[in-house]
């Protein structure tokens, strides 16, 4: 038998303890006497019952005469008691939390918690713990082993609260994970290459990067078809730029550059145009603006005929399904071929890259991306080499904050001051991006951010976006606050990226999509280091559709994978892209089937449902597009969609009827 002594209050709990279970507890006072200290009053109660009893203190006496005696804390009057009885405890490191509990664990410096100024056992910290995040209501089973990993990993019950109390937040203790930078092996100069010397002198480049060199010893400037997966900043646009300008010095075909945003084709447009326009012109096409405004006037004319052309999936393509191709097209760049994963938009990449390739089957193709699902499986798909180079070249930090809603954007305003004062070893501030669900929301945060932060979403005018992205690339604004919908989109050197909110609109971000945006946290040319930063509410969700909540969704983004790119398409989507693809097969129909045995995705038959409705029309084993069928290739809808405008037209008369009910139908 063990007896177990903790202080308590000036007085002493006593734990009678058979080696496996409490079986007593007393509580004894102590006072001095003329003979020393002695037990003043004694109480006794078995374990299971409440009441104590009073006891004689010559029973104590006798019982720790039998027993041996451990202390918990020092305690000079109890250990000058034992002496007099000619005893000597032994200390006993063991849980204050289980003591009180009736119940006795030791704790061992290798597995003890720190909990204030105490070491308690890993049991009552995860209970501790729990009580703590109460007030958040009930957290979801991920966040909460979430929390217990890092109880795990830290031992500190503080520091692990520090991640739900950003008041006091501090890096290491909301640190999830740390993708650590590689140092960067040797490189080929670029005059070593096979490379035009007007282009060598143009570039500004001297030495290629890692992945610009794996995508070399693939058979970049010998023709071959690559699927370059590699990190933001690691240097991607500059392998298209190689092919593509060689391929059209040497007099193989102009570049088609392609992106999937109108900002991020004027970026890259005038890159293109500062650095090569004296041998090779570059030219925009990004779709005729319907409207005439002065930001619409200012874009450069397109010039199909151009040596370089940058625009856009949907810019290009419509010139596809009008029936006019470019010219002797020798290189084809599909930046962020992510977007293939695109619920609505990448059955048109899809279909886009399969025209083309019947188009130009002797141009070389470069799918350019920072993050896709199974990449050998997708290359496999396109016909093309994989290069891929993991590493990136900083360090990135990804921390994850659990945080009420009302408490969001204090923490976003003190993360962003933060990061603003400091400057990095290339002498620039560090700046954040912000994602958040919203243009409501971005502008929202943005003003609460204050005069260094700016909104920059699709409702502001092409003005107004190109004067947030100089103020940003001049170092004058801490923060712009975007939509994920702009998270491919473009170029601004974060160090810092932080989540204010995990959807698009009501949809919860996927793998690929949340990893593509965080890739855009530190540059090598600007930033030692990036970091991200999710702040995740518990409990909050963004549609009544969706059971899962922000802090479960949280933890699935940092920990998930990414799935193969294989999408299904439907109805409407594959109706659409049949017309499109008749239209660039001019209406043979092994064309067609050629054309949709390229794609990445699956088609539904949807040519019974065409015929069935005139659409198209089957003439001495041609297909031939009526007038309506080419109206739905031009402008990018499907068949169920084409039918019900044909339907509202008849029944109504006003134009803007129509379009408020089919507006109605799409929310």
């Amino acid at each position: 038998m063990i007896t177990i002594v903790s202080p308590i209050r000036g007085a002493f709990r006593l734990l009678f303890f058979d080696g496996r279970h409490v079986t007593a507890v007393g509580q004894v006072e102590l006072a001095e006497t003329t003979k020393g200290i002695r037990p003043k009053e004694y109480r006794v109660r078995l374990v299971g019952r409440r009441q104590f009893k009073n006891t004689p203190t010559k029973e104590l006496v006798n019982l720790l005469r039998s027993t041996e005696v451990m202390l918990t804390a020092p305690s000079p009057a109890f250990e000058a008691f034992l002496a007099d009885l000619q005893l000597k405890p032994r200390p006993l490191n063991a849980c204050r939390l289980c003591l009180l509990e009736d119940r006795v664990t030791q704790v061992r410096e290798k597995d003890g918690v720190r909990y204030g100024k105490e070491t308690i056992c890993l049991s009552c910290a995860r209970r501790e713990l729990r009580r703590e995040v109460a007030h958040f209501g009930r957290m979801a089973r991920g966040a909460v082993g979430h929390l217990d990993e890092l109880l795990y990993r830290y031992r500190d019950v503080d520091r692990v609260l520090a991640a739900i109390q950003p008041e006091t937040t501090r890096k290491r203790s909301t640190l999830y994970d740390r993708v650590e930078a590689h140092a960067v092996g040797e490189t080929q100069a670029l005059e070593e290459l096979p490379l035009p010397r007007p282009f060598v002198e143009a570039s500004g480049v001297e030495r290629l990067m890692p992945v610009q060199q794996l995508s070399v010893e693939a058979g970049l400037l010998y023709g071959k078809d690559l699927l370059v997966v590699a990190a933001t900043a690691s240097g991607k646009t500059f392998i298209g730029e190689m092919a593509g300008i060689k391929n059209y010095l040497e007099g193989h075909g102009r570049m088609l550059f392609l992106v999937p945003l109108v900002a991020l084709a004027v970026q890259k447009h005038q890159r293109f145009a500062e650095r090569y326009g004296e041998f090779a012109r570059a030219s925009l096409q990004v779709g005729k603006a319907r409207i005439r405004i002065p930001e619409n006037r200012g874009q450069p004319p397109s010039d199909p005929r151009a040596a370089l052309v940058v625009g856009t999936y949907e810019g290009v393509d419509h010139q596809l399904r009008l029936g006019r191709f470019p010219e002797k097209i020798g290189t084809v760049v599909i930046d962020e071929v992510q977007m293939l994963e695109d619920p609505e938009r990448g059955h048109r990449l899809d279909g886009m890259i399969a025209r083309l390739k019947h188009l130009f089957p002797q141009a070389q193709f470069l799918y350019l991306s920072a993050t896709i699902g199974s990449p050998k499986v997708l290359a496999k798909k396109l016909g093309a080499t994989l290069v891929r180079y993991e590493n990136r070249p900083v360090p990135l930090d990804r921390h994850l904050v659990f945080v009420e809603k009302k408490e969001k954007i204090p923490t976003i305003k003190r993360l962003v001051e933060e990061e603003y004062r400091k400057r990095s070893s290339k002498g620039f501030h560090g700046q954040t991006i912000v994602f958040t669900n919203s243009r409501a929301r971005c502008e929202v945060v943005a003003d609460k951010l204050g005069k260094h932060a700016a909104a920059y979403h699709a409702g502001l005018t092409g003005q107004e976006r190109r004067e947030v992205e100089d103020r940003f690339l001049k170092g004058k604004l801490a923060a712009v606050v975007t939509t994920a919908a702009l998270g491919a989109g473009v170029d601004f050197p974060a160090s810092q990226v932080i989540f204010d909110a995990l959807a698009m609109g009501i949809s919860w971000l996927t793998v690929q999509e949340f990893q593509q945006m965080s890739g855009r946290a530190g540059r090598p040319d600007f930033h030692d280091e990036g970091r991200v930063v999710v702040l995740a509410e518990p409990g909050a969700t963004y549609s009544r559709d969706s059971s899962a909540t922000e802090e479960e969704v949280a933890v699935h983004l940092l920990k998930g994978e990414m799935g193969e790119v294989a999408p299904t398409y439907d109805l409407e989507q594959s109706s659409e892209e049949f017309a499109a693809n008749a239209v660039v097969a001019r209406g043979s129909a092994t064309a067609i089937t050629a054309i949709e045995e390229r794609m990445v995705g699956t088609m539904e038959p949807v040519l019974p449902d065409l015929v069935a409705q005139r659409l198209i029309l089957e003439r001495s084993g041609r297909l031939e597009l009526t007038p309506l069928a080419r109206i739905m290739a031009e402008n990018f809808i499907g068949v169920e969609r084409l039918l019900r405008i044909r339907k509202l037209v008849k029944e109504k008369d006003d134009p803007i009827e129509i379009l408020t009910e089919l507006e109605c139908e799409v929310e």
